[in-house]
């Protein structure tokens, strides 16, 4: 019987997307989840262990290399490196890899747009446009010098650079958030997570750490990436987006649950935010019945929502993930190599 090739993956994913690479999993290898492991349990896991896989962030050092005897790749799914040893991995002969994911990326590009389309009012815009209404002067054909511009005269018509945008939760997908940021010119870049990111990686992605009430004070964009634990269940109330500047714009991929929709709504009834686009929701699908479903049908409300799309149609290939696995048991140099 042939020998299967054992993969062990660090993760913090749930149960159900635990599953998901569980079968997505090249048919030769077997799978050892281990759920934000102790460093007992992979020193316990490690020994036999032909691949490891670390999900975007978690140490991996000198001591954990060493003890992986049998290891011919450690993989990273994410951008970021610096939590692995490196130089560990290049005297024990390993090769490190990096992997974007590209759901992450998918995710950071819908939050560009949410913010793109908030602050240049798109519902607004696009409903006037759709209209077609007469506006008390014929249409001419334009040309370089023939044209009206803004002839509906709308106001409050903004752009990225110069603002200051604000970024709670940051993982994989605000790393990839971050590096698009960086070509719009933003006054500043803050984020806060749990674990502070080294000097260094702030560098890197241009980004300021700050405290979740530094974050909200600030920020004339608020992005809400944060997962849901019992923890952030309505994070963002009503003391939370009054804490927030007026005219402030809240966009959100994070996990549903997270914001108070009831009191976001009167936020933005009340006019002390200028505008929220979100893509996750506490009930989903979304209910008629939702708050932000009426102010969304107001265009001049500049409430932009979307049915939790932001990661794409689910069109890919889950399977992508192990793709180094199958270059390195075929002989071929591993993909994204760091080390």
């Amino acid at each position: 019987m042939t020998s299967r090739h054992k993969i062990l993956f660090l993760t913090s994913r749930s149960l159900r997307h635990q599953q998901a690479a569980i079968d997505a999993a090249p048919a030769d290898c077997t799978v050892t989840m281990l759920h934000t492991p102790s460093r007992a349990e992979v020193m316990q896991q490690i020994g036999d262990a032909e691949f490891l896989f670390s999900e975007r962030a978690g140490v991996v050092d000198a001591a954990m290399i060493d003890a992986g005897a049998k290891l011919r790749l450690i993989q990273r799914l994410g951008s970021l490196s610096f939590d692995i040893d490196l130089a560990a991995a290049r005297r024990a002969g390993i090769p490190v890899c990096t992997q974007p994911v590209m759901g992450c990326v998918r995710v950071a590009e819908h939050m560009i747009l949410q913010m793109l389309a908030l602050l240049k009012r798109l519902p607004d815009a696009m409903a006037v446009a759709n209209e077609a209404a007469d506006w008390g002067k014929p249409a001419r054909r334009t040309d370089e010098n023939i044209f009206a511009y803004n002839w509906s005269r709308r106001t409050g018509l903004e752009g990225l650079m110069g603002k200051t945008v604000g970024i709670l939760g940051f993982g994989e997908i605000g790393v990839e958030l971050a590096r698009r940021l960086a070509g719009f010119a933003p006054a500043a870049v803050l984020y806060h997570k749990r674990s502070r990111l080294p000097a260094p990686v702030e560098d890197e992605l241009g980004i300021t750490y700050a405290t979740e009430q530094e974050t909200l004070a600030a920020s004339d964009i608020l992005c809400n990436l944060l997962p849901y634990t019992p923890e952030t269940a309505h994070r963002l109330d009503a003391a939370a987006l009054a804490a927030l500047r007026p005219g402030a714009h809240l966009v959100s991929c994070g996990s549903g649950g997270i914001i108070d929709e009831a009191a976001l709504a009167a936020a933005i009834h009340s006019g002390h935010l200028a505008g929220a686009a979100l893509d996750t929701f506490e009930w989903e699908p979304l209910p008629s019945d939702n708050p932000l479903v009426v102010l969304a049908r107001d265009p001049a409300r500049n409430v932009l929502l979307t049915p939790h799309i932001a990661a794409g149609s689910g069109g890919g290939k889950r399977s992508e993930v192990y793709r180094n696995i199958r270059r390195i048991l075929d002989g071929e140099e591993p993909l994204n190599r760091v080390a």
